[in-house]
C-alpha cells in the first residue's frame, strides 16, 4: 500500500501511484455490498490536480467520487493518467470553464445518465446518475442564486422543483442517495454566522425552505444522522483567514431515500483535505 500524508500546504503527498489500466474494474455485482461514497466541489479540475488531487484520490480509497464544478470538458485533461480501476463519467457545461460534473467509479453502473431532462435546466452541466444495482447514485452542482440573489428564483422557482420531481421519478424505481454542492445551509447550525447571511445566497428563506421540503418528502440528511452539533462546514471563504478560523458554511451534502437508513453506516466531512475552497464529504453503506 503506497504511504504518505499532507504537506506544509495541506496538499496530499503520496507514493507507489497506480494508475488507469493497472487494476481491473469492479463489477456492477458489488454495488449491493457495502460502498464508499466521496463527494467534492473542486472548484476547477485542473486546478486540484496541480494540488495533489490524484494522490488524494488513490488515498480515500472510495468505490465512487463525485465532483462538481470541475469547469473543464474531457479533452482538457485527456492527458491525465487517473488512479488505476476508475472509470470517469463527465458531464460538462456548454459554456466553457464553468460548472460541470464528474463520477469517477470503479464499480460498473447499470447505466449512467446526464441531466435530469428538462429542456433549460441540462445545459449547465450539473447532474449525472449513475445507476446501480439497488439504488440510484445522483451527483448534482445545484445553482448559486448569486450575489444579488439574481438568479434565486430561478433557483427556488425553477430548479428545485424540478429536480425534486427527478429524485422522486428515479425513487419510484430504486432508491435515491444523491451528493453535492447543493449551495444551501440548511438550518442555524450549518454556518458560522446565520443572523448576518439571512438574506445571503445559499440562506435565504426559500432555498432553506426548500430543502426542507425534499426532505419531508422521504429523504434524510445522512451527516445529520450521525452528527447532531454545530461547527462542520464544507465550504469556507478565501478571504479573512476563514478557513483557519472556521468560519464556514455546510453546503455539500449526502441526503439519501428514507429506505436507506438501515444501510447508512457512517457520513463524514473531511477538512483536512486541501485543494478548493471546499473540503469532501463522504458515505459509506452497509
Amino acid at each position: 500500500m503506497p504511504v504518505g500524508g499532507a504537506d506544509a500546504t495541506g496538499s496530499w503527498v503520496m507514493s507507489g501511484h497506480a494508475r488507469a489500466g493497472d487494476l481491473p474494474l469492479r463489477t456492477s455485482e458489488c454495488s449491493s455490498a457495502r460502498m464508499k461514497l466521496v463527494s467534492w466541489n473542486v472548484n476547477g479540475i485542473r486546478a486540484v490536480l496541480k494540488k495533489g488531487f490524484l494522490d488524494y484520490m488513490e488515498k480515500v480509497d472510495a468505490d465512487v467520487i463525485c465532483l462538481q464544478e470541475t469547469k473543464a470538458h474531457p479533452g482538457d485533461v485527456q492527458h491525465v493518467a487517473w488512479v488505476a480501476g476508475y472509470t470517469p463519467h463527465w458531464y460538462s457545461a456548454v459554456k466553457k470553464g464553468y460548472s460541470g460534473t464528474v463520477i469517477f467509479t470503479r464499480v460498473k453502473p447499470v447505466k449512467v445518465t446526464f441531466g435530469i431532462g428538462m429542456p433549460g435546466h441540462d445545459d449547465e452541466g450539473r447532474v449525472i446518475t449513475a445507476e446501480f444495482d439497488d439504488f440510484h447514485l445522483v451527483n448534482v452542482y445545484q445553482p448559486n442564486s448569486q450575489r444579488g440573489l439574481t438568479r434565486l428564483d430561478y433557483r427556488t422557482k425553477e430548479w428545485d422543483p424540478a429536480f425534486l420531481g427527478y429524485l422522486k421519478k428515479l425513487e419510484k424505481k430504486k432508491p435515491v442517495v444523491f451528493c453535492g454542492d447543493l449551495n444551501v445551509a440548511h438550518t442555524e447550525i450549518d454556518l458560522t454566522n446565520p443572523k448576518t447571511n439571512r438574506r445571503n445566497a445559499g440562506f435565504t428563506d426559500e432555498e432553506r425552505e426548500n430543502f426542507s421540503k425534499v426532505l419531508a418528502s422521504g429523504f434524510v440528511d445522512t451527516f445529520r444522522e450521525f452528527e447532531k452539533g454545530p461547527g462542520h462546514y464544507t465550504w469556507w471563504s478565501q478571504m479573512m483567514n476563514c478557513r483557519a478560523r472556521n468560519i464556514g458554511w455546510r453546503v455539500d451534502y449526502f441526503v439519501a431515500s428514507e429506505k436507506l437508513k438501515s444501510r447508512l453506516k457512517r457520513a463524514w466531512i473531511s477538512p483536512e483535505v486541501m485543494g478548493s475552497d471546499h473540503c469532501p464529504v463522504g458515505l459509506e453503506l452497509k
